[in-house]
């Protein structure tokens, strides 16, 4: 028996990620994305001095990603504050230098791997803290299972990364198909074929190193059965999805981002 509730139902589109008529049009939807992830980023206290990062591959110069200024804080960075950086890390439109940490990872990773548009860096606390273990995240939680082979471990600290070689080491330990990888004692790296994928898979890495490390502090976690935790890892669209909230969020908070 057909209900009016079943007919309104099937009638709902779950929002969808939007498609471009023009490169300049995807272009300055990356660039908005990316400036309220910085600005999500700092909201929620992942901001460390100069430290971190978050990367938008360009859609004509593909070769090329905008960035973040360098010691510009995530709090105030507006779209027109974001600068591109070619693949031999000049800054080919913005008059700011950039991190070159920022240049050293992210251009490894977007050089390995051509499907991330996006990667994300940051030295946020629990990120941190978990790192230090040099383990993976474990499937404890449903948001956790995201993760569930789909991250790796760069198990060496060797300082800050300015070098090329030790970059496509990281790059290399990310993989060609992860979401991130755990930089030992350093933190998180996410990607996404969207900034939106990125940003949240940070923030949800983020949020479940913070609840493993709860968990342990009490007691020893029950694991979630593997074939179930392996059945909710999600794919690019739910990544892409779960950012919307925090996007309309902080657009309707801070609307001068996008300036």
């Amino acid at each position: 028996m057909t209900t009016t509730a079943s007919m309104a139902n099937a009638a709902v589109q779950f929002p969808q990620p939007p498609s471009f008529s023009s490169l300049d049009g995807e272009r300055h939807h990356r660039k908005k994305r990316l400036a309220a992830a910085f600005r999500l980023f700092a909201k929620f206290g992942y901001e460390e001095g100069v430290a971190g990062h978050i990367t938008a591959r360009d859609p004509e110069l593909t070769d090329h990603f905008w960035v973040n200024p360098l010691a510009v804080p995530f709090s105030m960075i507006r779209v027109s504050d974001l600068e591109l950086v070619d693949s031999n890390g000049t800054v080919v439109e913005g008059d700011q230098p950039v991190n070159p940490a920022a240049f050293a990872i992210h251009s490894a990773i977007h050089a390995a791997r051509p499907d991330v548009v996006s990667a994300a860096h940051a030295h946020a606390v629990h990120g941190k803290a978990w790192s230090t273990l040099h383990r993976l995240l474990d499937p404890i939680t449903q948001d956790a299972c995201s993760f569930y082979r789909a991250h790796s471990l760069y198990d060496t600290y060797g300082g800050i990364v300015f070098g090329s070689e030790e970059a496509k080491r990281i790059a290399g330990a990310l993989g060609s198909t992860n979401k991130a990888v755990i930089l030992a004692n350093h933190g998180f790296v996410t990607v996404g074929s969207s900034v939106d994928e990125a940003a949240y898979h940070f923030i949800n890495a983020e949020h479940s190193a913070h609840a493993q490390l709860m968990a342990e502090a009490v007691g020893t976690p029950k694991l979630i059965d593997q074939d179930v935790a392996a059945g909710l890892g999600g794919d690019a669209y739910l990544g892409w999805l779960n950012f919307q909230p925090y996007w309309s969020q902080i657009t309707h908070e801070q609307p001068d981002l996008l300036g």
